[in-house]
């Protein structure tokens, strides 16, 4: 029986068949050794064959090809992957300026993450109401920067609703998955989308200005409009994983376009001579954020580590 993955708690995937059927499953147990070097072999929005037994739950036996997933390294076993979400239309990255501070590295691998799996991002800077005046300077200049790249910028309140219908319209009829540090207000913006979601919230940490995890788990939810939106838990840093060196330019879109004038093929673009990348971050083409959130991942590569903290 064919079903779609609309739930993960951890041990148990809820399965919707394909006649409506939400069915409890479980993993057939020599489903994780197939080599598949992930802490969640099956994943939210994986297309799966179960069987089903006379408890009236089931085993998955199958997963189908995914069309795409996005994936990061695993926080505690870093030679394992997280798999987010698979077979996504687009991402939504709900940020903040402030209440908690959005880095800009970690927003920067995030994006780097999705264009090596061809994902689409936007990106949604939430807690407007909460801005000082010049703090909503900093935020207009930081959305112009994303959107000279080429990444579709909003700026909303989720607390009021301020914004959201936008945000709506974008949502649907596709499947999207809805991602962002612990506290940039992900359930906040869901209870407003879907009102009877009624999803826990909770106050940010005044001492650290740091968010808590609510959601624990990841779930697909079903949109008046047609389409998903799966919320996954709060992320703290987002370690890439299986991106080469040398692929990573590509995954930095203005980097990517002035590397094509370098003198040299293989340029790393941190010093060699003729490096047409070097000359427009000089000339202010490039931003000095975002060339510095590539240097940290190429030096990750170079490493082979995972930096914590982003």
């Amino acid at each position: 029986m064919r079903g779609l993955v609309v739930k993960n708690t951890g041990s148990w995937y809820t399965v919707k068949t394909d006649d409506g059927q939400l069915i409890d499953s479980k993993i057939k147990g020599n489903f994780r050794l197939k080599g598949i070097r992930s802490t969640n072999p099956v994943a939210v929005g994986d297309w799966v064959e179960i069987i089903t037994n006379q408890e009236g739950t089931a085993f998955i036996t199958e997963i189908e090809d995914r069309r795409n997933y996005i994936i990061r390294k695993s926080s505690n076993l870093s030679k394992q992957s997280h798999i987010i979400a698979a077979n996504v239309d687009q991402a939504v990255l709900v940020v903040t300026i402030n209440y908690p501070e959005t880095s800009l590295t970690f927003i920067d691998r995030f994006l780097a993450s999705a264009e090596a799996y061809r994902i689409p991002v936007v990106l949604v800077f939430n807690k407007t109401d909460l801005l000082s005046d010049e703090e909503l300077h900093y935020q207009e200049m930081v959305m112009a920067m994303y959107d000279n790249v080429g990444y579709q910028c909003m700026a909303i309140s989720a607390a009021n609703g301020d914004g959201v219908d936008g945000l709506k319209a974008l949502l649907a009829g596709k499947i999207t998955v809805l991602s962002g540090n612990s506290g940039v207000g992900k359930s906040t913006l869901i209870n407003q989308i879907l009102p009877d979601a009624n999803l826990r919230t909770s106050e940010i940490s005044d001492a650290h200005n740091t968010g808590m995890h609510t959601t624990t788990f990841s779930e697909m939810l079903l949109l008046p409009e047609g389409g998903y939106l799966i919320d996954t838990p709060g992320i703290k840093g987002f370690g890439t994983f299986d991106i080469e060196p040398e692929e990573l330019t590509s995954y930095f879109k203005e980097i990517f376009h002035f590397s094509k004038d370098c003198r040299f093929n293989n340029c790393t673009h941190t010093k060699e001579p003729g490096c047409a990348v070097l000359k427009a971050l000089e000339d202010h083409y490039i931003s000095e954020s975002r060339y510095q959130s590539y240097l940290s991942m190429l030096e990750d590569k170079e490493e082979g580590k995972y930096r914590k903290g982003f």
